[in-house]
């Protein structure tokens, strides 16, 4: 049977992630994986989230079971926007940051538009774009010039994949070309509240809060399991995003709203996040130092000041899809960083995740990964 026949015209458009197909098929456990950008176990409140729930369950009854509102519960929103000093107006709750991203796609894009971003550029965010047949670009002038985007995305704290902050001066050229065009700015901070080293920058909403819609996560200081996330932006722009999000999911996980909100308005995140950061500064210099110890010569990294992730540049003759195949069956995983690119260039990069992987499985791990680059030298 054609099954082909029934699929809708968006589908030759959806690409599949390489991370996923990765865990689709590898037992983690049983390898180095330098794939994912899972946060690390020891980071999430375990010891916490019994009496969040008894607290939860004791202050509201059953209203934490029960359907709650589209724009998020507003014990929750409350939080937030005192937290990022805005209105509660300008607060939508999200279930995950991945869906504000699909939103403003779901909402924004039509078919043929372009969207302007970094490159290498989030896959997921990529993912989105292409399923909303959009057209990827660079964010540089030469771009902007052959039409009008519908707007910028980019992540400027602690770039997933590459690992690098905007200075504020990259910032203010971001607004710039936003308000030269006329169009609209979206500033994924899943990271933001990861630093470890360097100065905070200001955000791009605080420069340019009349066109940014500003994504947050709980999935890398609460859980990811909650799928939880958060939008600030214009109001009018929201009002939008909500009328979509009813026919989404009707209402962000309320229970998991009420947790959250007992984790914020307790003090227990800032709490944690002193010991997640902590944790994630050890991890992050642990790999450095291994890169250090263990690379060949031509090899380069960044040295992130927050988040999740190191980007590795090899000498331009190793090929890291070609070479994927042999680490994996060695025991080392890694995602090749062309498929950030929305060209797929730059196949002697590879991104590599700190804050997941074993610790006792860091060396050996970076080690194999060196001698296979040695190698294919």
């Amino acid at each position: 049977m054609d099954y082909g026949k029934y699929f809708s015209a968006d589908v030759p458009s959806f690409l599949k992630s390489p991370v996923r197909e990765i865990f689709r098929v590898v037992d983690l456990s049983q390898i180095c994986s330098f794939a994912g950008g899972y946060p690390a176990a020891v980071t999430f409140p375990t010891d916490q989230i019994p009496s969040l729930a008894e607290k939860v369950l004791a202050k509201y009854g059953t209203k934490p079971l029960q359907y709650g509102a589209t724009q998020g519960i507003p014990e929750l929103r409350e939080l937030i926007a005192k937290r990022y000093s805005v209105p509660v107006s300008q607060v939508q709750i999200t279930t995950s940051s991945q869906q504000g991203i699909d939103v403003c796609s779901r909402v924004f894009l039509d078919p043929g538009d372009i969207v302007l971003a970094d490159n290498p550029v989030y896959l997921g965010a990529l993912q989105s774009f292409k399923a909303y047949r959009a057209e990827v670009l660079p964010v540089i002038s030469s771009v902007v010039e052959k039409s009008r985007p519908k707007f910028i995305y980019v992540i400027p704290d602690f770039n997933n994949p590459s690992g690098k902050t905007m200075t504020l001066e990259e910032r203010e050229e971001i607004v710039r070309i936003a308000r030269e065009l006329d169009i609209l700015i979206v500033e994924d901070s899943p990271y933001r509240e990861l630093r470890y080293s360097g100065e905070p920058v200001k955000s791009i909403r605080e420069l340019a809060p009349e066109r940014t819609l500003q994504l947050g996560s709980f999935s890398k200081i609460f859980a990811p399991g909650f799928r939880l996330g958060w939008i600030i932006g214009p109001e009018p722009l929201l009002e939008q995003i909500y009328v979509c999000k009813q026919c989404l999911d009707l209402c962000p996980p309320v229970f998991d709203q009420y947790l959250a909100a007992e984790f914020v308005g307790s003090g227990a995140l800032d709490a944690n996040l002193v010991k997640t950061i902590a944790e994630y500064r050890r991890r992050r210099d642990l790999m450095v130092g291994l890169l250090e110890k263990y690379m060949p010569q031509g090899v380069s990294w960044t040295y992130p000041e927050g988040g999740l992730f190191l980007w590795l540049t090899l000498p331009e003759n190793i090929d890291t899809v070609a070479m994927y195949d042999e680490a994996l069956s060695k025991g080392v995983a890694y995602v090749a960083g062309c498929f950030f690119y929305t060209d797929r260039s730059h196949r002697n990069t590879m991104r590599l995740n700190f804050s997941y992987i074993d610790e006792a499985k860091m060396e050996p791990g970076i080690k194999l990964l060196a001698d296979i680059i040695r190698n294919a030298v």
